[in-house]
């Protein structure tokens, strides 16, 4: 199962990825271990790397020395050295025991899936809170391998004052630091939802649907979201070529204004330590009036895509994070199409949408379905106003749907669609108006 390849720059940082596989230990709707070997990949080239050699390991009983078997260990030993290897990537997690005695072994960096995907988000986040949760989850992460990461900490300083005493250890106070550290993270974090709770109140004062864009990471949400809004957010053939949430304004056909958000791609088996700052990027999700799941529908590994994504959600849903009915707003759009044929080639339900994000097609019937779910949401309602009241019906023309109306001398009748939010707001707004009741 080992591929090997020569041609590659001298310069570049030479690396390799193994998957530690466990043949019992998955059902059969778990991703296959060579899919699961490919997702490591991208995600090692993702850093950089120039992967020189891959390969899966079939593991019988897990080492608490080296994880691996120790015939394994030595013939790794001998790739690593013959191709060269500088950084050697392990698609699973390893204590720092293990992951100290892997670099002695072989002579190399050695990085488990949880370091790998930590110095992902480290490159890719931009805005202040995603900086910060990934600041907080790589001092996490840490401060349990300080006893790896440093040979001088068993040394011991002087204690305090006069008396002086046992003093601490060099690795008592770097974790001391690092927990002072955390402490002060957690709390600019707080600090930096609450002002985005504002921004979102604000924009519920302007109320424009909201549609959220979720699914596995390179399933191509960046990709829809630009085809979609004209921007230019970065979409690239990578594995988290995006973090942070970008949300723009659009236009449906139907007139109605929209809010579309794009927000960080799922991946299985996300560590623990960034559970909390993949979660936070997930809270316009919890918001949206509607949940587009984009999929890779070309994808071999597809549907256990799906059940990762679908397992987040369920999570959130178990922590109060997000709605229990989620799965009622969500639309299904089955993403590169144009690799198996084109949307025609792809079955569809009415809950469904077959696309390709990079040629176009079916994107107007993405819109016509975005259009008629948030219509069949809003309900039907007849006001009559003055004439001169200009302030109300321009109001309802701005945020409702006008399917009528009827002038009179004095008054008119104005029939409208409108959100269950945005009446109960306008009711408020314009006290004097009230519904007509058929």
């Amino acid at each position: 199962m080992a591929t090997t390849l020569s041609d590659t720059k001298p310069s570049a940082t030479r690396g390799a990825v193994i998957l530690p596989w466990e043949k019992t230990a998955h059902d059969q709707d778990i991703r296959a271990a060579e899919a699961r070997l490919e997702e490591a990949v991208g995600l090692a080239a993702s850093i950089g790397l120039v992967i020189v050699r891959q390969a899966v390991l079939l593991v019988r009983a897990k080492r608490s020395s080296t994880l691996l078997g120790s015939g394994q260990v030595d013939s790794l030993k001998i790739a690593v050295q013959a191709d060269k290897i500088d950084v050697l990537v392990v698609d699973a997690r390893l204590t720092p025991g293990q992951q100290r005695n892997l670099e002695k072994e072989f002579g190399c960096k050695v990085i488990d899936r949880t370091g790998l995907i930590l110095d992902i988000f480290g490159a890719r986040a931009a805005t202040k809170e995603g900086t910060l949760q990934v600041e907080l989850a790589h001092l996490e992460y840490q401060r349990s391998r300080l006893v790896r990461l440093w040979t001088h900490l068993e040394r011991q300083r002087g204690g305090f004052g006069f008396l002086g005493g046992p003093g601490e250890t060099q690795i008592e106070a770097d974790r001391r630091m690092i927990g002072d550290r955390i402490v002060r993270l957690k709390k600019e974090l707080e600090q930096v939802r609450r002002t985005r709770g504002l921004h979102r109140q604000a924009r519920k004062r302007v109320p424009f649907p909201v549609v959220a864009l979720v699914g596995y990471t390179n399933a191509g949400k960046s990709t829809l979201f630009n085809a979609l809004t004209g921007a230019t957010v970065y979409a690239q053939d990578q594995l988290f070529a995006t973090l942070d949430p970008t949300m723009r304004a659009i236009t449906l056909p139907s007139g109605r204004r929209i809010i579309l958000s794009d927000t960080v791609g799922f991946i299985s088996d996300l560590p623990t330590e960034l559970i909390a700052a993949f979660r936070a990027t997930l809270e316009e999700v919890a918001e949206a009036d509607i949940i587009l799941h984009v999929r890779d529908i070309a994808h071999p590994d597809s549907a256990a895509q799906k059940k990762d994504v679908f397992g987040v959600l369920h999570d959130m849903a178990r922590d109060n994070m997000i709605e229990d009915d989620w799965s009622s707003r969500m639309i299904e759009v089955m993403n590169k199409a144009d690799l198996l044929g084109g949307p025609d080639a792809v079955p569809q339900t009415a809950d469904t949408v077959a696309i390709s994000a990079i040629t176009g097609e079916g994107l107007p019937a993405l819109l016509d379905v975005i259009d008629r779910r948030i219509t069949s949401s809003m309900e039907e309602v007849r006001y009559c106003m003055a004439l001169s009241d200009g302030a109300a019906s321009a109001w309802l023309y701005q945020h409702g749907e006008v399917i009528g109306r009827e002038d009179g001398e004095e008054n008119t009748t104005i029939s409208v669609r409108l959100l269950a939010e945005d009446r109960a707001r306008f009711e408020s707004l314009f006290k004097h108006v009230e519904p007509l009741i058929a």
